[in-house]
């Protein structure tokens, strides 16, 4: 998960579990880190390369389209799905995400509620990857 903002990581976290997925996640909390992960992923096979990537749009240091961007380039993540989850509702940067290779577009709803349906988002993303392997 990319986000700098601590209570929408405590949501997104909550919409998973609410799902019962068994998720590990690790949070990084800016584009230029994530960038730096990435680049130190294509370098270290131990590191994982994740199910999905949760993205924010709009994060410090560097934007999630350049991290998208960067993710997309990357020798191991290339494929990975991409989730962005935004507070942005903008139809340009909602097509200008899915330009980028983004898999899915979420925007952060103020109501509880609708924050947690991306649990159900997030579990469809996970079993339609886990379809395509067993294909």
């Amino acid at each position: 998960m990319i986000e700098d903002n601590s209570a929408d990581v405590f949501l997104i976290r909550e919409a998973i579990e609410s799902v019962k997925l068994n998720a590990e996640l690790n949070v990084l909390t800016d584009g230029e880190k994530a960038i730096r992960f990435l680049e130190s992923a294509d370098r270290d096979s131990s590191i994982e390369v994740p199910d999905v990537v949760i993205l924010d749009i709009n994060l410090p240091k560097k934007h999630g389209g350049d991290v998208l961007q960067s993710l997309r380039r990357s020798v191991r993540f290339g494929t990975a799905p991409v989730l962005i989850v935004t507070s942005s509702d903008s139809a340009r940067d909602r097509e200008a995400m899915i330009k980028l290779g983004a898999n899915g577009y979420f925007r952060k709803p103020s109501a509880y509620l609708e924050f947690m349906k991306l649990g159900e988002l997030v579990k469809s993303m996970l079993d339609a990857g886990a379809a395509s392997l067993g294909s």
